[in-house]
């Protein structure tokens, strides 16, 4: 661990490294936008970027000797990578289903998925003042989408609901795994996304695979930079930090990604989205300010 979370509680170190990761990945959804690409030509260059991103970060912490963190996370390491492919996959097929308000607010379900599997699986209670964010955070979520909410279907809602539990498995696993780093989970995990989107872009795509000029640009800062800095910090968070917990953090880049786009390209949410998005945000800090007053010191 870093010098600088060095005094920290666990709960502190889990806080700060799942913020900043999900800090780090808010502009996304912006980059997604100038990219505008076919969705599994997208995926490849993500799979693959997000792979090779990740395993320069690991080659500089273990100084090249990468047979060590990739052995280390064995199949607990290999289960997370395909449940989160599996939820990139998922994420994608039900916007093509249905309605992006349909699925952000299905998808802002997986707090509540993580901490049922939580509970079921590992055991760990969940405070009630979890359960409550949880309900605050969705009814928050549902405002911000409101003015769209229920306009798709219902299959692809249904795929949007198997994304929301995939979302909950993979910071379940990761918890669970938990005395060791995952973050090399997440290259076997663009691996496996950028192989498993190959076919579908080859077919879909007709005017090739490659990316040039502004495209390209926008690509290799999400790809290289945003992807995998993100996913790295936010896999180690279920380390220090119960799986709900992470969940309710990841709605973060739900309510700033939106934020992102009106700023780059003028597109304005609307006065309910900013306020079902300020509803998130104090609902997130009031959960963290009851909770942070009750943690133990970290183990050193």
């Amino acid at each position: 661990m870093s010098p600088a979370t060095q005094g920290l509680t666990d709960h502190q170190k889990g806080l700060l490294l799942t913020s900043l990761g999900v800090l780090v990945l808010t502009p996304d959804s912006l980059l997604v936008r100038l990219i505008d690409a076919e969705p599994f030509t997208l995926l490849v260059w993500r799979g693959a970027l997000q792979a090779l991103g990740i395993l320069a970060i690991l080659a500089v912490q273990y100084r090249g000797r990468l047979n060590l963190p990739f052995r280390a996370i064995g199949r607990a390491g290999l289960l997370l990578a395909a449940v989160f492919s599996g939820c990139t996959f998922g994420f994608i097929i039900a916007l093509s289903l249905t309605s992006v308000a349909d699925v952000l607010v299905i998808v802002a379900a997986a707090p509540l998925a993580a901490a049922v599997f939580s509970l079921t699986f590992l055991g760990e209670r969940v405070p009630a003042r979890t359960w409550v964010a949880i309900a605050f955070t969705l009814a928050g979520i549902a405002l911000l989408v409101s003015e769209d909410l229920g306009s798709g279907s219902l299959v692809g809602d249904i795929v949007a609901f198997g994304c929301a539990l995939c979302i909950g498995a993979t910071f379940t696993i990761t918890r669970h795994a938990r005395a060791v780093s995952m973050v090399p989970a997440m290259v076997v995990a663009g691996v496996f996304t950028g192989l498993a989107a190959l076919p579908f872009a080859l077919l879909l795509e007709s005017g090739g695979l490659l990316f040039a000029g502004p495209q390209l640009g926008y690509t290799l800062i999400m790809g290289l930079v945003v992807v995998p800095v993100s996913f790295a910090l936010i896999t180690l968070g279920p380390r220090y930090l119960p799986a709900p917990e992470v969940g309710l953090l990841m709605l973060l880049e739900t309510v700033l990604g939106p934020l992102w786009v009106w700023l780059a390209i003028g597109e304005y949410p609307g006065d309910l989205a900013l306020a079902g998005g300020a509803l998130v945000v104090a609902t997130l800090a009031g959960h963290t300010l009851a909770g942070g007053r009750r943690r133990r010191p970290a183990l050193t």
